[in-house]
């Protein structure tokens, strides 16, 4: 299909950053009595002593469920995120703030392993490596992270804040089908390269018996919904480790060149300062997310840190994706990134 035939995608997940940014309906906030709730469910997984993983009926919330479910529809067919706000993290350790956010997610989907370590409950903070490193992720550093999506196309991304950063560290989301939209009018030809079949690096992730790099479109469509999956520059750079062939047609990183000088128009863009206790969640199939870089405070145990988790979503719930991207959908489905028996 040529670009110029592609429709102009409208709906509540086109949305411009300013027009949004100081509108507190993206905002859950978590009052007195959903805050004891959470109470009380911590302290009945905490008597049944279960670990984590545990399932949603060990973290039973009565009167908050309802909610999630709404938030859970907004981030699934509005716009694409939420930020619950409110959780009194001065009341917790890190250990039960680890309890109440996997208590809280298990009743949106399915938490599945986000690397080789067999993270299901996965910590973002800086590990001293660099984007650089051919493999290292990059939320194993403080560096500014281009937009992106994830690396699974997992439906659901969530991070809660234990700590934050000194400085910096700001996040930054813009809506990917409004980056198609403009690419749409101002380079068709960029569009159309888009939805051809891309090589990316798995950055030394990739499961047993599987090749170094996975390849799909950075936007594909279903059922008249456009779907993205544009990773951080560099994983499509070091792809070309594995050889030339996997390197980017000039084209191909014009256009994803494009992509990022899009992303980072103050114009589209919008911007969210985590507090403690904070739980993002985002679509990863219709955002994009990038981070500024940050600097930590000098006391150990102060350092920034993050607390992830991708979800999959019921079938129900979840943004139909097209069948050039079912081959990387089959790794969220089972059970995300394999654990590798040594791992970095």
């Amino acid at each position: 299909m040529a670009a110029s035939q592609r429709k102009i995608i409208t709906g509540p997940g086109a949305w411009i950053g300013p027009e949004i940014q100081h509108d507190d309906s993206w905002i859950y906030r978590v009052d007195a009595a959903a805050a004891e709730e959470i109470a009380a469910a911590l302290a009945h997984v905490k008597r049944l002593g279960a670990k984590i993983p545990f399932t949603a009926d060990a973290f039973p919330l009565p009167r908050l469920s309802g909610e999630l479910d709404r938030i859970l529809e907004e981030v699934e067919k509005g716009r694409g995120f939420m930020l619950m706000r409110g959780i009194p993290r001065h009341r917790y350790t890190d250990e039960e703030c680890e309890l109440i956010y996997w208590g809280i997610g298990v009743h949106f989907g399915t938490p599945v392993s986000q690397n080789t370590r067999g993270h299901l409950l996965g910590h973002v903070r800086d590990e001293g490596r660099i984007q650089a490193d051919p493999n290292a992720r990059a939320y194993q550093t403080s560096q500014r992270m281009d937009f992106h999506t994830d690396m699974l196309p997992i439906d659901l991304l969530g991070l809660f804040c234990l700590r934050t950063a000194k400085s910096g560290g700001a996040s930054k989301l813009v809506s990917a089908l409004t980056i198609h939209n403009v690419l749409r009018d101002e380079r068709p030809d960029l569009l159309e390269a888009l939805y051809g079949m891309f090589h990316v690096d798995w950055r030394g992730e990739e499961p047993a018996g599987e090749p170094p790099c996975f390849t799909l479109p950075m936007f594909s469509e279903r059922d008249g919904q456009v779907t993205a999956r544009i990773n951080s520059l560099p994983y499509y750079d070091s792809a070309a480790r594995h050889g030339e062939q996997y390197r980017p047609a000039p084209i191909q990183r014009e256009a994803l060149e494009k992509v990022q000088e899009i992303a980072n128009r103050p114009e589209l863009m919008l911007s969210m300062d985590f507090r403690e206790g904070d739980i993002q969640l985002l679509n990863n199939h219709t955002l994009l997310h990038a981070r500024e870089a940050y600097e930590d405070y000098p006391e150990p145990g102060r350092e920034r840190h993050l607390l992830r988790m991708w979800i999959a979503v019921s079938e129900e719930r979840r943004r139909p994706l097209a069948d050039s991207l079912a081959s990387r959908y089959r790794w969220v489905q089972k059970g995300g990134i394999p654990p590798k028996s040594a791992t970095r």
